[in-house]
Order: C-alpha cells, then sequence, then structure tokens
C-alpha cells in the first residue's frame, strides 16, 4: 500500500544508532546514509527513512500518528521493544505484551523514538 514511510530527527546519529538496534533486533540490516544525509533501511521489502527535515525547521512528531512494524512472534516484539529502550526510545502506553485490538488479538509494544516518533512492533496471536 505504501511506498516508504520518513520521519524527521533533529540528530541523525542518534537515531541511526536507535534504529540500527531497533530493526538489528528482527533481522535488519544498520541503515545506509545517502549524499544527501538521509538514512535508508530495507527489509522485507520495506523502506523506512530518517532525514533532516528539508524546510530547515526542527523534527516534531505526529500528534496521533503511529508507525506499525509486523512483527514474526512476540520474541521479536520483545528483542525490538528491548533494543529501542537501550537505545535511548521510551516505552508509550501499556506495557509490551498481548492486546485486544480491532483486528483481533495481538502481542505488541509501543516505543517513542528519540524524537518522539510514535512507533508499534506486533504480531499475530491466536485467538483463545
Amino acid at each position: 500500500m505504501y511506498t516508504h514511510i520518513m520521519v524527521g530527527s533533529n540528530d541523525l546519529a542518534r537515531s541511526k544508532r536507535f534504529y540500527d538496534a531497533l530493526f538489528g533486533a528482527i533481522g535488519g540490516k544498520p541503515g545506509m546514509e545517502d549524499g544527501r544525509g538521509r538514512v535508508f533501511y530495507r527489509h522485507s521489502g520495506a523502506v523506512f527513512i530518517v532525514t533532516r527535515p528539508i524546510d530547515g525547521e526542527p523534527a516534531t512528531h505526529a500528534n496521533g500518528g503511529t508507525i506499525g512494524f509486523r512483527a514474526v512472534d512476540p520474541a521479536q516484539v520483545d528483542a525490538w521493544y528491548a533494543a529501542g529502550l537501550a537505545e535511548g526510545g521510551s516505552a508509550t502506553e501499556e506495557p509490551v505484551g498481548p492486546r485486544k485490538t480491532g483486528l483481533g488479538p495481538a502481542y505488541t509494544g509501543y516505543l517513542r523514538d528519540p524524537d518522539g516518533n510514535k512507533l508499534c512492533m506486533a504480531c499475530p496471536m491466536p485467538a483463545a
């Protein structure tokens, strides 16, 4: 449905450390910086980009926005969550674990990256 997701950052080096750890926890490779100072991540057919805002204004996060990533199992959600916390992310919403969602039962973890962007990693759980 989408071609890529891009978030802004006020400190690209800090963001690269955070996202390298976050995506590394689920088997992704470190981000590659292009000549314009953007960091690109490619994994499982998806593209995620971190950049300084091109208008020169400070990066801000979207109020009400969440970027969701798919996990293969709860262990991958836990690894992703721990890596994010270790690299400067912060816990948000309920603790990582099972939840009832509008799409059925899922195992989820929510973090904010160091710039405040809200991220979610989730995998479906079998119905009880």
